[in-house]
Formats: structure tokens, C-alpha cells, sequence
């Protein structure tokens, strides 16, 4: 049997030849764009609570270093969130059937394959070759260095000369210049070892060689080492890293999504370990070193441990005896003598460890437990929406989760405790759910998850509508359904409760929010996409005195053409209109209509864009992703009323070197000035300026 599918697919490969050279990604000419395309199509419209920055490091990193089809685990595939439940177990049971592929075009043999889930799934996946018929073959070495220059080119007030006031007191000024620098370097193996640096200065940080602050040139500095299958040892990874690991409830890391356009795929937290931390966010990720050692082939051990000065604002106790913590900072921004006053105040010390036993057929079982300990009693303000928020100096939080894998039904969960050095923890923490492909046609999503209040996991990102696991209950509902190959219908409907107040919600509430998506392909050149998204929550009225909590609806509609009408021109068009209205007054109406352009003719891509744009209020502020240099992500938000646009240019000098430069622009028609306080811009524009080089080694 198996020499009738190697005869079938040697046959299509000799037909299709120069259709399979035209597929297999150039990754040193289009990689920005392969991720820029996957990105537009995850987040047709806006979401909150999401770091859009993770996931597009994660993303770019798979990219750059493919799944191998022959040895990536389900949980690996599944973090493409392009194939179905029915898809994943249709390939593992070919791969235990007929061995390894020989070719990742081979996927057309494989059940419940279509061209266009091939297509799609290409830039992200590899074959290393058949060890028996042609010899181990060593995967590609990612080896490169990333350096990048950007600024604004108008002056902001924080970067004036300052001017001492009527008293003789100077104005406030940022402490270092408007010029942004970034550069990182990275050599890997996949599978194998990984060794990085990153490195940044953001607008207005200085630079300098301070250990004594915490000061080693750079304001950022993020640095990692890891070996990979080295005997029984897994993993071994030292400097930066995140974890993720069940649900999320404990450990959360990467490329997580939420509730987003995929309807189904995406609600699922796959069991990944340990991973470099390479992302500009910083913040959400450990300093030191952690282990994954095999007991035995089905049972895992992981330990962790991690020691990091967070930057937090400080105050004294009401005692007036010692310092203490009162909110964490995450802007990762240190520009003034107030913002270099919370960096690193707060020390923060993590220990944990994790057991896994995995039955690769089917079965997953895991025990996470997780302590987080500070030099400093951390305290929020005394606000009512506050009282059940984490106080004390350490943080335990214990969790169990599993998932099992029977025909094309994927169910998994998991369930955490907390509990701290203060009575205001003890807390729980649950989600459950199962992903299905029903028929060929038909896939369905459903989740449920409760939150207590007090439940408190500090690296905890489980699906939910709040940005954080905590004083949330809710149950939610995705189906995907294929009408034929080239029309796809998708949508999720989603029920929420929050019992205790929330900020800005001065009371317990509720909601609810549903998208419907339909996506149509008629040909490899052309696609349209329909998303329309309502949102119904409950906020505090503004200006209101007393408060008053009303409910609130959200609306967001999205229309999207993509088409080639020639060979290496490709054309984007966007229509998005989004409204925002408290109960019993006017809404606020918002649009962007978005025409982008990218054409590639041989070493040269450029892109660009044209976006008019008009809103009320920024309450009705629209949200469209761009394309950017590599590694550098842009998805800014659009409000007022006025133009948008930009152009890139990618050139490739030579096999080895690679130039980008981009130039994008901002201009209002109804203000004189753009931003506020010290990022404030006296003229109705914004220009701003990106130069990169990349060295492939």
C-alpha cells in the first residue's frame, strides 16, 4: 500500500513541480509578509487584553524554525491553530501507518488534507528527510543578527529644550534622546540548542554602564542559552524563559490567542514547556534557569527557578515604618527620574516545578505548583474594587490538568488553588473544555470556566474575556463550518459574569459577545472575509455623580478583499466601521478604509498603504494590523479623523544582508497638536522612521 501512495505522490510531485516551487516559501524574501497575512487573518477585528507583541514573536519564531512533520507532538501542531481536531489525528494515524514523510507535499495523501490547509500550512512546517533512505540530514542553523534605528521625526515636548517657569523650576524633560535602538542576535538548532541576545533602548531612556542600577548599556537586555534532547535531559534552558503548560491557570507563555476570528482552534492551551523569551514586552517572563528531565519515556520533571527585580511604584506603609509595593509597572519605560525610581524597587523570587506523564496516543496528566515571593509586602490601593486583590509577600498557587485525545474529540481542563501570606488569597481556579471535528464539515469549540475572586496567578493567561483569571465565570460556544472548500462559515458566542467590582465597574455584572465570520476563496489569487463582532458589557456611566453602571454595546464590522491581479503584486483591501454606546445616550461611530499594496520583483518587496480614517470619540477608535519591518510588530489604533499611510522597502543585498526601510505617517484634520504631556506634538502630524539591517551568517 505504501508503494502506491510514494507512486501517487511522485506522479503529482512531477506535474505540479514548478506549482511546488512557487509554494515553498522563500523564507529570506517574504518572511514578514507569510506572518503578516497569517496575523490579518487571526485578528480581522480588535480584541482586548491581548499581547499582540508575544504573539507575534511566537509566530515569527515558528517561521523561522519550521515544525518537522516526522517528530513535532500534536500540542506543537496545534500551536499553528490551522488544523482541525479530525486533520491532527488523520496525520498521526498516516504517520503510524506509513512512517515518516518524505516531503511536507506529501500532505495531500494524507485524509482530510485540502490544498488550501496545505497551502497555509507550509511556512510552517518542514521534513528533514527519511533517515533510511537518504541519511540524517542536519536541520537548517538559524544564525543571524537583527540591528534597527527608529524615531520620530517631529519633536515631542519631552524631548524640548527644558525651560525654567516663573519660579526657576526647569519643565519637565525626558533624561535621554528620541532615538529608538534595538539589536539581537540569535543562533539555533531546532530541537537541538538555542542561544540569544536582545538588546533595546526605547525613546527618552538613556545609556550607561551602571550594574549598581541595573544598567548595562542598553535599558533592556534579555539574553538566553538552551540545549534541547540531550539524553533524558529534554530541556535545559538558562537567562530568559516562559513556560506554558496546561490551561494556562499556573503557566502561560506565548502564542496565546483568546477569542479571535479562528472560532475553535484557538481556545485550547497546548502543553509546550519551557521556551527562550525573546520578546520586546518586559515584562510576563522569567529570569534564571529551569530543567526538564524524563523519569521515564512517559514521565517529565520539571524545575524551575527564577530571581528578578520588577518595576514597581512605592510607598510607605501606613505605619510609616518600611516601604511597600502598591502596583506593578509594565510599560518596560524609563524615562523620567519618577519612572527610574520604580525600576527594579520590587524583587521578585519564583520557584516551581511541574510533573507531566504523557501517553502520546492519547493521555496527558500534569501537576504544577508555583511559589512567587517579594522583598517588599505588596499592597493595592484601599478601593472597594481592590478587596479581594493579592496582598502580602508570597503567592502559592498549586494546579492540576489533563487532556485526552479519543477519535477527533480533544477534551482537556485544568483546576488551580491559591493561597498566600495574607487571608485575602485561597481561591479557585477552573476550565474545561473539548474541541471536535463532528463531521468533515463541522468543527465546535466549547468551553466553561470559573474564577474565583481571591484566585491569584500572577503567570496565569487561561481563556477568558478579562485580561487576567481572577473574579470571572463564563461559558463559551465556537463552531467552524465548511458549506464546500472555498466557502467557510465560523462564529462563537460567549457568556460572561463578573461577581465582584471591577475598575471602572462599580458593581458586579454581566455580558455577553458573538462573532459570525464567513471567509470565501474562489481561487489561489483571490480571497474575501466577512467578520461582524457585538459586545454587550456593563460600565460606570461617565461623569455620573454618584456612579451609575449602565450596560454598553460594542459593535465592530469588517470587510476584506485580498487579490493578485499579476504576478508579484498582491492587493489588500479593507473596509472596518465599529460603534461604542452607553445605555441611553448617542453611540460613537467610527470608520478606517484601508487599501495596501505589496509587490516583489526578484531582490526588491515594497509595501504600503492608504488609510482614511474617522471617529467620534476614542471609545469608537478602530484597530487595523501592519505590515512592519521584521521582528518589529504595528498595530496601532485609529481615532479622530484624518490620513494614514506608509511605505516599506525590503532589499536583499546579497544572500547574506538584508535592508529595510520604512517610513509611515499620520495627519489629522481636526487638531492642531498629536499626543499629550511630554509625548505631546506641537503640528497636526506624526512622522515616524524604521532602518534595519539583518547579517545571515
Amino acid at each position: 500500500m505504501r508503494s502506491i501512495y510514494l507512486f501517487i505522490i511522485g506522479s503529482w510531485l512531477i506535474t505540479v513541480s514548478a506549482v511546488a516551487q512557487q509554494n515553498q516559501p522563500n523564507r529570506d524574501a517574504d518572511s514578514s509578509d507569510v506572518v503578516t497575512r497569517s496575523l490579518q487573518d487571526l485578528f480581522s477585528v480588535q480584541a482586548e487584553g491581548i499581547d499582540y507583541q508575544s504573539i507575534y514573536e511566537a509566530l515569527t519564531q515558528l517561521y523561522a524554525n519550521p515544525l518537522d512533520l516526522n517528530t513535532a507532538t500534536r500540542d506543537e501542531l496545534e500551536t499553528t491553530y490551522l488544523l482541525t481536531e479530525r486533520q491532527l489525528s488523520s496525520l498521526e494515524a498516516y504517520r503510524m501507518a506509513f512512517g515518516d514523510l518524505l516531503s511536507i507535499y506529501e500532505l495531500q495523501a494524507v485524509p482530510d488534507f485540502d490544498l488550501l490547509t496545505i497551502r497555509r500550512l507550509i511556512p510552517f512546517v518542514t521534513v528533514t528527510g527519511n533517515p533510511r533512505l537518504l541519511g540524517t540530514l542536519p536541520t537548517p542553523t538559524d544564525n543571524y543578527l537583527v540591528v534597527r534605528y527608529e524615531q520620530t521625526l517631529e519633536q515631542q515636548k519631552g524631548f524640548s529644550e527644558s525651560v525654567p517657569d516663573k519660579n526657576g523650576k526647569l519643565s519637565a524633560r525626558y533624561l535621554g534622546n528620541s532615538q529608538q535602538w534595538y539589536a539581537r542576535y540569535r543562533y539555533s538548532r531546532p530541537r537541538a540548542f538555542s542561544i540569544g541576545l536582545t538588546i533595546e533602548k526605547d525613546p527618552g531612556e538613556t545609556m550607561g554602564w551602571q550594574p549598581s542600577a541595573r544598567r548595562y548599556g542598553f535599558d533592556y537586555v534579555s539574553f538566553h542559552a538552551q540545549l534541547q534532547n540531550r539524553g533524558r535531559w529534554r530541556n535545559i534552558l538558562l537567562g530568559d524563559y516562559q513556560l506554558q503548560i496546561g490551561q494556562g491557570l499556573v503557566l502561560s507563555a506565548g502564542f496565546v490567542l483568546g477569542k479571535n476570528a479562528e472560532t475553535v482552534q484557538t481556545v485550547r492551551r497546548p502543553t509546550l514547556g519551557a521556551r527562550p523569551y525573546t520578546s520586546l514586552t518586559e515584562y510576563g517572563y522569567f529570569r534564571g534557569g529551569t530543567a526538564t528531565y524524563a523519569i521515564c519515556p512517559k514521565l517529565d520533571l520539571t524545575l524551575l527557578v527564577s530571581s528578578f527585580p520588577r518595576d514597581a511604584n512605592t510607598a510607605i506603609d501606613p505605619t510609616g515604618q518600611e516601604s511597600i509595593a502598591t502596583s506593578l509597572q509594565t510599560s518596560g519605560l524609563h524615562r523620567t527620574q519618577s519612572e527610574l525610581d520604580d525600576q527594579g524597587s520590587l524583587l521578585e523570587t519564583t520557584i516551581g516545578t511541574h510533573l507531566l506523564y504523557h501517553n502520546k496516543k492519547s493521555l496527558q496528566l500534569g501537576l504544577t505548583a508555583l511559589r512567587t515571593s517579594f522583598d517588599k509586602f505588596y499592597q493595592r490601593r484601599n478601593l472597594p474594587y481592590n478587596r479581594y486583590e493579592f496582598s502580602g509577600n508570597q503567592n502559592l498557587v498549586v494546579g492540576f490538568h489533563g487532556g485526552y485525545v479519543w477519535h477527533n474529540w480533544n477534551f482537556f481542563g485544568e483546576i488551580a488553588r491559591s493561597s498566600g501570606s495574607e487571608n485575602n488569597s485561597g481561591g479557585i481556579g477552573a476550565v474545561a473544555g473539548t474541541l471536535a471535528s463532528l463531521t468533515k464539515k463541522l468543527d465546535v469549540a466549547v468551553v466553561l470556566r470559573h474564577y474565583d475572586r481571591n484566585f491569584h496567578s500572577f503567570y496565569g493567561n487561561a481563556f477568558s474575556e478579562s485580561s487576567r483569571n481572577s473574579n470571572e465565570s463564563g461559558a463559551y460556544l465556537g463552531l467552524k463550518y465548511t458549506l464546500y472548500r472555498k466557502l467557510t462559515l465560523g462564529g462563537f458566542v460567549d457568556y460572561f459574569r463578573f461577581p465582584w467590582l471591577k475598575f471602572l465597574v462599580d458593581k458586579p455584572s454581566h455580558g455577553f459577545d458573538y462573532l459570525v465570520q464567513a471567509r470565501y476563496t474562489p481561487n489561489r489569487k483571490t480571497a474575501f472575509y466577512l467578520v461582524v463582532h457585538e459586545e454587550h458589557k456593563e460600565n460606570n456611566l461617565p461623569d455620573s455623580d454618584p456612579k451609575v453602571t449602565v450596560g454598553t454595546i460594542r459593535r465592530n464590522l469588517a470587510l476584506n478583499a485580498e487579490y493578485i491581479p499579476t504576478r508579484g503584486l498582491s492587493l489588500r483591501s479593507r473596509i472596518q466601521w465599529g460603534s461604542f454606546v452607553y445605555a441611553g445616550r448617542s453611540p460613537s461611530t467610527g470608520f478606517v478604509l484601508v487599501q495596501d499594496a505589496t509587490w516583489v520583483i526578484r531582490r526588491l518587496s515594497l509595501s504600503s498603504r492608504v488609510a482614511l480614517f474617522g471617529t467620534d470619540t476614542n471609545d469608537s477608535r478602530q484597530y487595523v494590523y501592519e505590515r512592519d519591518v521584521l521582528y518589529a510588530f504595528s498595530f496601532p489604533a485609529y481615532f479622530n479623523h484624518g490620513v494614514r499611510h506608509y511605505l516599506m522597502a525590503h532589499y536583499n543585498l546579497t544572500r547574506h544582508v538584508a535592508i529595510w526601510v520604512r517610513w509611515a505617517r499620520t495627519d489629522f484634520t481636526d487638531q492642531t497638536t498629536v499626543g499629550s504631556d511630554l509625548d505631546q506634538i506641537n503640528a497636526s502630524h506624526k512622522s515616524e522612521l524604521k532602518i534595519q539591517a539583518r547579517w545571515q551568517f
